[in-house]
């Protein structure tokens, strides 16, 4: 009996404090990682290595990356010591010929990508390589990655995208964290949803033509981008479920997209 594909599944990650947080979107996490079939392997996808270049991590003991500041000293003493996976580098590098990809020895796991696999897989047993955001693309190209990603399905690699999408930070609601969102951050949210819902990729790629929400909720796109990698890879008969819902702050979605598989349904 041949086994299923691997979900791909995009997460919003919101704060590095949740690493060393124990909240309703960890819990979360903790019960998707043990929901979700092993995986051989991990290529993640996430919106702090966002660089002019489509790289790929090639190290076998890839470092953990503390990329913020003002933070207290207990989130930099985390580690997340997974292995790299230089085989499945070469095989990302392979399915996405011709497209020039660098085999990068110097990047290692950065907070979107530790500080949710720290509560997914707390092992740190399975191991990761991520894929850089080229900053000099458009938004297909992303999608289009995606698309060539999508048999590592089929190898037992979990393709994991971490960013929000909805990332507005300068206008985080930092006295009410837990205050209803913006109208506009709840509008984008729910409208990026039935899109999603209904296999319709195209304004998604485009997503500035969705208007003035999209605008607020997308100020920059380097966490919105990690979705498209994830929807590239549908197969065009997934089931996509949301098993992770909540709006922080205000503008910071942490919405959850789950391609394929079975999450039993939503987790928040």
């Amino acid at each position: 009996m041949e086994s299923s594909p691997l979900p791909a599944i995009f997460l919003g990650h919101g704060s590095p404090m949740n690493a060393i947080g124990q909240n309703r979107y960890t819990e979360a996490w903790q019960r998707l990682g043990s929901r979700t079939p092993l995986p051989s392997a991990i290529l993640a996808v996430s919106a702090h290595w966002f660089v002019s270049d489509t790289a790929l991590t090639i190290g076998t003991r890839p470092r953990t990356i503390h990329d913020f500041r003002g933070f207290p000293e207990a989130l930099y003493q985390v580690q997340y010591p997974a292995p790299g996976d230089p085989e499945l580098a070469r095989r990302v590098q392979r399915l996405l010929a011709p497209l020039h990809v660098t085999l990068d020895d110097t990047w290692g796991l950065d907070h979107g990508t530790w500080s949710v696999l720290c509560h997914m897989y707390p092992e740190a047993n399975v191991p990761v390589v991520q894929l850089s955001i080229n900053a000099s693309q458009p938004a297909q190209y992303h999608f289009d990655i995606g698309q060539a990603l999508a048999p590592l399905r089929d190898e037992n690699v979990l393709i994991l995208g971490s960013g929000n999408l909805v990332h507005n930070l300068r206008l985080y609601d930092r006295e009410r964290t837990n205050a209803a969102p913006y109208d506009w951050a709840a509008g984008f949210e729910r409208h990026a949803r039935e899109l999603i819902i209904a296999n319709d990729v195209g304004p998604l790629i485009d997503y500035d033509s969705l208007g003035p929400d999209a605008r607020l909720s997308i100020p920059t796109p380097e966490h919105y981008l990690p979705l498209l990698y994830v929807l590239g890879s549908h197969s065009g008969s997934d089931v996509v479920s949301f098993p992770i819902e909540g709006i922080e702050g205000r503008s910071i979605s942490m919405l959850a997209v789950h391609v394929g598989g079975d999450t039993h349904g939503a987790m928040t």
